[in-house]
């Protein structure tokens, strides 16, 4: 079964810029059990059952280590950062006390950079699940 997992997300992986459009996806491995879907072409979306301040935490951390930020706001759960010549957009939304709704978008002079946008997803859910965490 985790074969087929793999090779599902490897396919989907490698056929992502051939496709446009919404495209549901799974994100496996990195991210742990992690139901994500990509919103638009330079937009990932996912739910997490870590809590609201773990991953805002996490996502600061990463945007740092990332790049220049330009907008914090913890209130509204946005951040906004420039690395190198892309722009990234992070929302965090506390959809209960123990749920959390993670929005990554990032863009390269205008054009969408779904990639870039899946990295920062990815490292951001690495961070909530890595040693330093709360959570084992």
């Amino acid at each position: 079964m985790r074969k087929w997992n793999n090779f599902l997300m490897v396919v989907c992986l490698l056929s992502l810029p051939f496709i446009s459009g919404c495209l549901p996806l799974i994100i496996g491995g990195a991210a742990g059990a992690l139901g994500a879907y990509v919103v638009g072409r330079d937009t990932i979306q996912g739910e997490t059952d870590v809590p609201y301040d773990e991953v805002w935490e996490a996502a600061l951390a990463v945007s740092r280590f990332r790049g220049a930020t330009t907008k914090e706001d913890s209130v509204s759960g946005v951040i906004e950062l420039e690395s190198g010549s892309s722009k990234i957009w992070i929302k965090i939304f506390a959809l209960t006390q123990s749920t959390t709704r993670l929005k990554v978008s990032a863009r390269k002079h205008h054009f969408p950079n779904l990639t870039l946008a899946q990295d920062t997803f990815v490292k951001i859910m690495d961070q909530t699940r890595g040693p330093g965490s709360r959570r084992k």
